[in-house]
Formats: structure tokens, C-alpha cells, sequence
């Protein structure tokens, strides 16, 4: 099996650019140690530790839609609710374990840990 570093989404509301035109498929792939401590240098971060968040989207959301790049000005101007998803979706693919649902196995009735991928439930 292949390590998966790029995951494809699709933002709830989407992103609507300067000519009406409506975008909601991305692709984000994994962050680096460089993703999360270079911002930290950056003027916007030390005004405003908030913005990390912003700066962190843009370096890790590689498409969106037809766009031909993804800046802090595309994540700006996301929906609050598409940017609460690309904020989960950060989390859930960088987080160093895998969700589990501890079940039993509906063929043998042995307990079971079976990983959850919330890519594949269309999430």
C-alpha cells in the first residue's frame, strides 16, 4: 500500500471567485515541519496569531476548483463553514493516529479495532 500524502475533499459551500465562478473541489496534501513553523515568522501571525491558520491552508491546499493557485486571499474568503472543514480535515490527516471503532467482527464475533477513514465515507 502506497503512502497516501494528498487527499482529495469537497467544500460544503465552495469558494466563489471574482467572476462568479463556483469552487469546491480541492485537493490537501500532508504538512511538513516547514508548514507549521515558517508562518510563524510571518508579520500577520505575530499581529495576529489567528491568521496562522489562514497561512497554514494556503501552504497545504495544493487546488481548488480551477484556480490556478491557492493564497491567503482564496482562504480569506472561504465561508466560515468551508473553513471549519479544511481546519478538520487538517487535523484528522495529520494526526498521528488513525480514528478506530472498537466493534466485534459480524462473522467470528472476535473483538475488533477497525480504522475509520472518514476520505472514503464521502465526508
Amino acid at each position: 500500500m502506497a503512502f497516501q500524502t494528498e487527499y482529495t475533499f469537497t467544500l460544503p459551500r465552495g469558494f466563489v471567485d471574482a467572476s462568479g465562478m463556483l469552487h469546491k473541489e480541492g485537493i490537501m496534501r500532508l504538512a511538513t515541519a516547514a508548514d507549521e513553523i515558517l508562518p510563524m515568522r510571518d508579520p500577520r501571525v505575530q499581529q495576529n496569531p489567528g491568521y496562522l491558520t489562514i497561512i497554514l491552508l494556503a501552504r497545504v491546499v495544493t487546488k481548488l476548483g480551477s484556480l490556478p493557485s491557492v493564497d491567503t486571499k482564496v482562504i480569506e474568503g472561504l465561508y466560515t463553514m468551508d473553513l471549519a472543514y479544511l481546519q478538520d480535515l487538517y487535523q484528522r490527516i495529520n494526526s498521528m493516529e488513525e480514528p478506530v471503532y472498537h466493534s466485534l467482527c459480524p462473522h467470528c464475533g472476535k473483538e475488533i479495532d477497525a480504522p475509520i477513514n472518514f476520505m472514503s465515507a464521502g465526508i
